[in-house]
């Protein structure tokens, strides 16, 4: 009886499944990058950033939540998007630069590794109804930081012909991570009932391009996802500016 009271239901160790596939994603991802196969590499971190999107929300719908999971989740996450995406766009794209190159991909991993210890610290903290997060999370700026990648991949351009472009941009989206501009959260989107019918016709839109032009979706993703940004700074400007008269 004593022993039965220890046992945990194997649905409760769902979530902490899901992470631990996330995390053989990601350090397969690396295997790939190393020999050479960067295509494979980035699909597993975006793999592992579609896991990531759901288990917490299996935690959540099987009440199955722990500190412990939480944990696993945090570290996962600094592995599979901030030393991942780091290494595979170093190797892809920056062999002409590798000392700059080597260091804008620390800049990203140690912001990525800043971000996820500050969630962890606020994790605790009663959240008032906010909707939004604080900075880039880590899957999108994973997401972010594989651009140049995925570029190359769609056939756009040749990321490693410019890698002045890449090392910028990777320390810049490593800075978006730890910025405190606040962006968009998918809890704290609304549909409005006539955008329903357009919303199903895009998420039909999303899916054929995934089967027929994937890294295309994904840049296209990544600008939307940057149009959203520039969004919210200006919003973050427009009401930090005094008003006339007051």
């Amino acid at each position: 009886m004593a022993d039965r009271g220890t046992r945990l239901p194997l649905l409760h160790l769902v979530p902490n499944l899901v992470t631990i596939l996330g995390l053989c994603a990601g350090l397969t991802a690396l295997r790939f990058a190393f020999d050479g196969h960067f295509q494979e590499a980035a699909g597993l971190v975006v793999f592992a950033a579609l896991l990531d999107a759901f288990d917490g929300l299996i935690a959540r719908k099987l009440d199955a939540a722990s500190r412990f999971g939480a944990e696993l989740d945090s570290l996962a996450d600094f592995f599979n998007f901030g030393v991942a995406p780091a290494l595979i766009v170093y190797r892809m794209t920056l062999g002409a630069a590798p000392d700059i190159g080597w260091t804008a991909a620390l800049i990203f991993a140690v912001c990525a590794c800043l971000r996820l210890a500050r969630f962890n610290v606020s994790r605790d903290m009663p959240l008032t109804g906010r909707a939004h997060f604080v900075g880039v999370p880590a899957p999108a700026g994973a997401m972010l930081g594989l651009l140049p990648a995925f570029v190359t991949f769609a056939g756009l351009a040749d990321a490693a012909a410019a890698p002045w472009l890449v090392v910028p941009w990777l320390a810049a989206v490593g800075l978006l991570m730890i910025c405190r501009l606040r962006t968009f959260a998918p809890k704290g989107i609304r549909i409005a009932r006539g955008g329903v019918r357009w919303l199903l016709v895009g998420a039909a839109l999303v899916v054929g391009l995934a089967f027929a032009r994937f890294w295309l979706l994904m840049v296209v993703l990544d600008l939307a996802y940057l149009a959203s940004l520039v969004v919210a700074a200006l919003g973050a400007r427009r009401s930090r500016t005094p008003h006339a008269g007051e």
